[in-house]
């Protein structure tokens, strides 16, 4: 008997592990809220809110770890000026990023032709579909500067917008910094205070996969598989050219880095999961910033990078901008001249700046940009608002993995990133991983630890 009780206990106690990772239980709760979705379409659109409780649970939190991380990171540096270098550095890395993805989304548009044909009259437009949020306020320059400054200093911490924090926080550790031994207590009550806000994340992310249910119930339950069929040419288009994107522009920028996106991608396999199901970037920026540190990234770089980043580093949305607007133009039978075209780039090169990852943030920003340029009419949203969701998977993905990429870019840059540490964790499975996350656990309770070394084979 014992011969056969053997084997069979690693079984279980494998299966058991599975059932404890954070990925497995998201795609299992995807396909039971696609079931519930379909089965069901009046019990899922009434579950819409069990997404919306998880994004105002993880929103909650993200900016005490803005703070916590670009705080401490920035009040241990040695050189202040490492911060201002982390900074340029960043910004020109994703203005070079968001420019080639708007390029890539403008000449597959006029390559493809996805809304060619179509022929629409502007007239029999149903401007009543787009959503209020898209013809408030629109963003400019000036309100983009406004929303770098806050009521108040504490306020920027209380309140829900990334930039004005990042720029307290910026503010605040350089203070810190300057201040020298006389602010060490505080610092390190800073740090303590970074322990427990990351403990809070790992609670708040264990309700991921109801987040993730109640999402696909109700976006199946609204939109069903046979509304799509209409515009499932600019869909299939818009996530091939995603996955594109990743394979080509990603995969090249981690071959430079000498590190797998393969193993990126598996070791961020949670995180990417949560943001697809959840359509919303910012649901995973704390978990993401946990992971990067894991990686080998220092945390003055994953402070600053990854904050910013989801403003300004939105490269799937760049994508998203260009074919969208192309896509309109093309089904109301407006020919945009190449001219017209770079126009409107630079305009989208503003607009989506300093947009929150949030869901729908690029169509708002595409409401923007075509108020702006006025070569077509705001109703033409109303041809992709029922689509928006599904489109909005794909440029995600790309935000969330784009970012990650873009804080190893300038961790190696910085000469601030752990390469033999990054090769060992994206090589780990398993039990190995966990063994390296309880490492950093660890870490994170003993003070000075700017990034992990890499641990002895």
């Amino acid at each position: 008997m014992s011969s056969h009780a053997g084997p069979v206990r690693p079984g279980r106690s494998r299966f058991r592990r599975l059932l404890g990772e954070l990925w497995f239980q998201v795609i299992v709760a995807a396909v039971l809220g696609v079931a519930v979705g379909l089965a069901a379409p009046g019990v899922g659109e009434n579950l819409k809110p069990l997404n919306d409780w998880f994004i105002a649970l993880v929103k909650m939190i993200v900016i005490p770890v803005v703070f916590c991380v670009v705080t401490t990171g920035i009040a241990s540096m040695d050189n202040l000026r490492k911060a201002g270098r982390i900074g340029a550095k960043s910004i020109g890395y994703f203005l070079v990023l968001s420019l080639l993805s708007m390029l890539i989304g403008l000449l597959v548009a006029n390559v493809f032709q996805p809304g060619a044909g179509m022929n629409v009259d502007p007239a029999t437009l149903d401007a009543s579909a787009v959503p209020a949020s898209a013809t408030e306020q629109h963003a400019s320059f000036t309100g983009f500067v406004s929303s770098l400054i806050p009521e108040s200093l504490f306020g920027a911490i209380t309140g829900d917008g990334i930039l004005a924090a990042l720029l307290i926080s910026i503010v605040f550790g350089v203070a810190l910094n300057m201040a020298g031994p006389s602010a060490a207590p505080l610092t390190s009550g800073i740090s303590a205070l970074s322990t427990v806000v990351f403990q809070i994340v790992g609670w708040v992310m264990r309700l991921a996969p109801i987040g993730t249910f109640g999402a696909l119930a109700t976006v199946v339950a609204t939109y069903g598989a046979g509304s799509l069929q209409q515009l499932g040419y600019l869909i299939l288009l818009f996530l091939g050219t995603c996955v594109v994107y990743v394979v080509v522009i990603l995969g090249a920028i981690m071959r430079v880095c000498r590190l797998s996106l393969l193993g990126l991608m598996r070791f961020l396999k949670a995180e990417l999961l949560v943001a697809l199901s959840t359509c919303s970037s910012e649901a995973v920026l704390p978990q993401l910033v946990r992971k990067l540190e894991i990686l080998g990234i220092g945390r003055p770089v994953v402070g600053i990078v990854i904050p910013s980043g989801f403003s300004f580093n939105l490269d799937g949305s760049a994508v998203y901008l260009t074919m969208a607007s192309l896509f309109l133009a093309q089904a109301l039978g407006i020919d945009l001249s190449w001219q017209q075209q770079l126009v409107m780039v630079g305009v989208m090169m503003l607009t989506s700046k300093g947009t929150a990852g949030i869901a729908g943030g690029a169509f708002i920003v595409l409401a923007s940009t075509i108020t702006a340029v006025g070569h077509m009419p705001l109703a033409a949203l109303a041809l992709i608002v029922g689509i928006d969701r599904i489109l909005n998977e794909g440029r995600v993905f790309i935000n969330v993995l784009g970012n990650a990429v873009a804080a190893i870019v300038i961790g190696k840059w910085e000469k601030d990133f752990d390469h033999d540490r990054a090769t060992t964790v994206l090589s780990a499975r398993g039990e190995q991983v966990e063994a390296l996350e309880a490492e950093y656990e660890a870490a994170q309770r003993s003070p000075g630890t700017g990034h992990l070394r890499a641990p002895r084979r």
